[in-house]
């Protein structure tokens, strides 16, 4: 079971206050790990996870979005290496797979790709879930079901992902083992929680209220007594000083304004019910295979793909999205934020939330900084990990030995008994990286196996040697004018490097760069050398590059598209070809009566989108810029009907929007223009499915459907200017500054 975004210090077992008793009595039955890391991001945590391969060298050094053209970016597996699920399958198990995928481009991910780098394609016999980094909680943006989207126009009041998620992994479960009770699985459970955003059922977030109003500083001094107490941290460990890093610091939690720190507060009230409905879906897990007699031949294992996440920044906020925005301020506390806390919306389906890197400080207790960064804040997770008693010992043990990511897959070749493919596709594969820890599991004093091991994430570096590590801090880029042409990064080759003797100073405390410089030096030059082995270079310098580079075959979905009524909603990266950094027109052809009323064409959710429908006789086209609301509306003639909506770029900033009918215009205005990875929903034509992007039509009407004869939708999109271009690398880079 992979958690998405938890940190270090979330679990009970692991000094939490937040209650997580199944995994806290699965740790008890087994083992903890308090050494245990991974890569600092997601996509390449699960790459290393799935093929027991550095991520670099299975082609995903960086978010499997976009594909820059270098080999360690690919953003998807190399089609030469055995995913652990095509491991398992070799060796006679059924393969199955819920939730979040991450390791597709984001071109690959449309109705009409080759789906080579889906997980039915690379190994799964089942699969449920989503293929992108996040989705809305309570209304996903787009699940698939195999190789299929799952269509639906709406989700019940009560729907909520996790549980949605824990519900296809029983029944997955029932069938297989209804089917051949003698056929072993394999089952890859991985979570959305607590990914952003932050949403969770509101009777659940109210179990929290007022927990976290003492703030980040005392739940940190109080998580670190608890991990004292309980022996995941040795006697003595001292707490590090608040972040204080240029872009990462913290502020005293004290030193807040209130109304500042209610609303802060609420963001973890969420957080904590989000991890609380990770651990209710364990329970279930486990009590399913102790009502089918499988628990005791289970290997159960729970982990996190990086570290807790400071992309919500100093304060935090109700819209994820919003903090990437140049025309939003993310310096403060909004009045819209305040407003959303007194009404009980954060965490609900009308927010997309994310906690301020406070509370990420907290969560990551003991360790410095945050998931991206090579400190151990950023890749120490918790790795809960119990398997049958016939295997060997078992017993509530805390494993101190440095274990890595890519130790898992040869650990469970091992312990089980698999034999790896040596070739796939007719390719010969290559060796994994990682080295089996399950000499450890008899003996928790058995020395690591695994001695060394290198860490690179945007442009941050690190390198761990037998209880010593090496660690640089790339400069944080934020949103700024001058991003594209920005010369004072300082050079890599130029940059500082911290060394800690970890093995005694575990949280990074002490830094002995003076103290030791040729091990230093000897460290550095290690870095360099599994660098070049494992495909890092060309590194992210900072410029923000890597975010811009598409395939040349991303052009096809710039052109003018026609959508007919029925037509699926268009899956998200190909919608926001359509209208990314340049103008577009969007032309409606449809038979309209004096009654005729509904969706014409819907583009977004409540994170942000625009809709355009006909209600009382009049066209309206209606935009949410993360939940600000602005409408222009005018007559709609009956007849044959040619509604258009053009959307002018005078600055990069601004849509100058004119709606128009049978060539009259009926209404103009200029709204904030939407950019970055927003609309995060598709396109629909003829009804507003799933996330609504106007919630006052969702409560009237649901879906809205159009009731009239609607012909088609036709998008038209325009060229960029230089100007749209630069912001549009602006824009990459500080979405990518913001959200990686």
């Amino acid at each position: 079971m992979l958690a998405d975004d938890v940190g270090f210090s979330d679990l009970g077992c692991y000094g939490s206050e937040i209650p997580t008793p199944a995994l806290d009595a699965i740790a008890e039955d087994g083992l903890r790990y308090g050494n245990f890391h991974v890569t600092s991001l997601c996509s390449p945590t699960r790459a290393s996870l799935l093929t027991g391969r550095n991520q670099h060298a299975v082609g995903v050094g960086m978010v499997s979005n976009n594909d820059p053209g270098f080999p360690g970016y690919a953003g998807e597996l190399p089609e030469n290496q055995p995913s652990i699920a095509e491991v398992f399958r070799h060796n006679g198990y059924s393969t199955m797979m819920v939730g979040k995928w991450h390791l597709s481009k984001d071109s690959e991910m449309h109705d009409a790709a080759s789906k080579h780098s889906w997980p039915l394609q690379r190994g799964f016999d089942q699969y449920y879930g989503f293929l992108e980094a996040m989705t809305n909680f309570h209304h996903p943006h787009r699940l698939y079901e195999g190789n299929s989207v799952v269509d639906t126009e709406s989700y019940p009041e009560d729907y909520y992902l996790t549980t949605d998620l824990t519900d296809r992994a029983l029944s997955m479960i029932r069938a297989t083992k209804s089917a051949n009770p003698a056929k072993p699985f394999f089952m890859y459970f991985a979570h959305g929680a607590c990914h952003a955003p932050l949403q969770a059922p509101l009777e659940d977030i109210k179990r929290y209220r007022g927990k976290y109003d003492k703030g980040w500083d005392r739940i940190r001094e109080e998580r670190l007594a608890r991990q004292i107490e309980l022996g995941v941290m040795p006697p003595g460990t001292q707490l590090p000083p608040r972040n204080s890093e240029e872009h990462l610091d913290v502020e005293e939690w004290d030193s807040l304004p209130e109304d500042q720190r209610r609303v802060m507060a609420r963001y973890m009230e969420v957080y904590a019910a989000m991890v609380e409905s990770i651990d209710t879906s364990a329970a279930r897990l486990r009590a399913l295979l102790e009502d089918l007699g499988e628990w005791d031949n289970t290997v159960f294992l729970f982990l996190s793909d990086n570290g807790a996440s400071r992309e919500g920044l100093t304060h935090g906020s109700t819209f994820y999205q919003r903090l990437s925005s140049p025309t939003t301020s993310s310096s403060e506390v909004t009045a819209q934020d305040v407003r959303m806390y007194e009404n009980d919306e954060i965490g609900g389906p009308r927010s997309w939330a994310h906690y301020p890197r406070g509370w990420a400080m907290a969560c990551n207790t003991p360790f410095r900084l945050y998931k991206i960064t090579t400190y151990r804040g950023g890749h120490t997770v918790p790795l809960v990990l119990r398997y049958p008693e016939k295997v060997g010992r078992v017993g509530s043990v805390i494993s101190r030995q440095y274990v890595h990511v890519t130790d898992i897959l040869p650990t469970l070749t091992e312990l089980i008994g698999l034999t790896s493919p040596t070739e796939r596709a007719g390719l010969e594969a290559n060796p994994v990286d990682g080295t089996s820890f399950a000499t450890m599991l008899a003996d928790p004093d058995a020395p690591s196996n695994h001695s060394e091991q290198y860490y690179e994430c945007n442009g941050n570096r690190g390198y761990y040697k037998d209880g010593w590590e090496a660690v640089t801090m790339r400069e944080s880029l934020q949103p700024s004018a001058s991003l594209p042409n920005r010369t004072d990064l300082v050079p890599l080759s130029e940059e500082p490097w911290a060394l800690f003797h970890v093995a005694e100073d575990l949280n990074q405390l002490h830094d002995l760069a003076t103290d030791n410089p040729k091990l230093l030096d000897e460290l550095k030059r290690a870095w360099d050398e599994a660098a070049w082995a494992n495909q890092v270079f060309p590194i992210n310098e900072g410029a923000g590059g890597n975010h811009l580079r598409r395939p040349p075959g991303d052009t096809v979905l710039e052109q003018p598209l026609d959508i007919l009524p029925g037509t699926p909603t268009l899956e998200r990266y190909r919608s926001l070809r359509l209208i990314a950094g340049r103008p577009f027109r969007i032309i409606v052809d449809a038979d309209i009566e004096p009654t005729s009323s509904g969706v014409l064409v819907a583009h977004g959710g409540q994170e942000s989108g625009y809709v355009v429908y006909l209600e009382d006789g009049r066209i309206h086209f209606v935009q949410n810029f993360f939940g600000v609301m602005t409408e222009l509306a005018g007559p709609a003639p009956t007849g044959s009907v040619q509604f258009v909506v053009d959307i002018a770029l005078p600055d990069t900033l601004t849509w100058s929007v004119t709606l128009s009918a049978n060539g009259e215009a009926v209404a103009s205005g200029v709204m904030c223009a939407l950019r970055g990875m927003t609309p995060f929903q598709g396109i629909d034509v003829g009804a507003d499915r799933r996330s609504p992007v106007s919630w006052s039509n969702y409560c009237r009407h649901q879906s809205f459907p159009f009731d009239g004869a609607l012909r088609k939708v036709r998008y038209e999109p325009g060229v960029r200017s230089r100007e749209a271009l630069e912001a549009l690398i602006e824009e990459a880079i500080a979405v990518g500054a913001a959200l990686e």
